[in-house]
């Protein structure tokens, strides 16, 4: 399975991301417009660079201009697809089967937003998608998903529907366990739960939800 990093233009702690980064290991790196000044900062070469680069750093963008092998795409500020959204567009043509996104949680709250919808394509064909910053870890899913205390991003562990409505959620092993429940849009039923053993379990019937692990930062 490729591993492909998304490096978006939104904020970045570049602390974090070298801590990271430094665990972790990518078979393609893509780089979103703003975010190539993040990738030059954490000194990182791209393998494709996205975007219109009227935000880049001069210094950033020459240096890589000057490297023969990155794939440049270049695109009008006006445009249907945030060059995020071509990012991931990119990577799954790249046979990416996971992907990981910095620099898309701060900053603008309509990119966020948006940034949580991009993530529904990529689970409906089979990539494991998730967004990433100091505090949280995000991505979706739509039937079981298994949590190791060992490895959750947090302390807490929440669910939020992003379709209308999700039905039959069971939760075992967490600190507030369900029973084949429905939730709908508008509850905060499912927010901030926690794991009560080692290992814990989701599992639904039909829908889709937002899984948010995280840690007060």
């Amino acid at each position: 399975m490729k591993r492909c990093l998304i490096i978006t233009g939104g904020p970045i702690d570049l602390g974090f991301a070298r801590s990271y980064l430094s665990g972790e290991g990518f078979d393609r790196v893509i780089a979103v417009d703003r975010g190539l000044n993040a990738a030059w900062a954490l000194g990182i070469v791209p393998d494709v660079i996205v975007g219109d680069f009227d935000s880049a750093d001069p210094a950033a963008l020459a240096d890589f201009r000057r490297r023969e092998h990155i794939v440049w795409e270049v695109h009008q500020p006006e445009k249907d697809d945030t060059d995020t959204e071509l990012a991931i567009k990119r990577a799954a043509a790249m046979g990416a089967g996971y992907i990981v996104l910095l620099g898309a949680t701060g900053g603008r709250l309509d990119h966020l937003l948006g940034n949580i919808h991009l993530l529904y394509p990529c689970l409906q064909r089979g990539v494991e998608a998730c967004i990433l910053d100091p505090g949280n870890k995000l991505y979706l899913i739509d039937g079981e998903r298994r949590f190791k205390r060992r490895e959750v991003w947090g302390t807490y562990i929440s669910f939020l529907p992003l379709t209308e409505e999700v039905k039959g959620i069971t939760l075992r092993g967490f600190k507030y366990p369900l029973t084949d429940k429905d939730i709908a849009i508008g509850t905060s039923l499912c927010i901030s739960n926690e794991l009560a053993a080692d290992e814990a379990v989701i599992t639904l019937q039909d829908g889709v939800l937002i899984v948010v692990e995280s840690r007060d930062t």
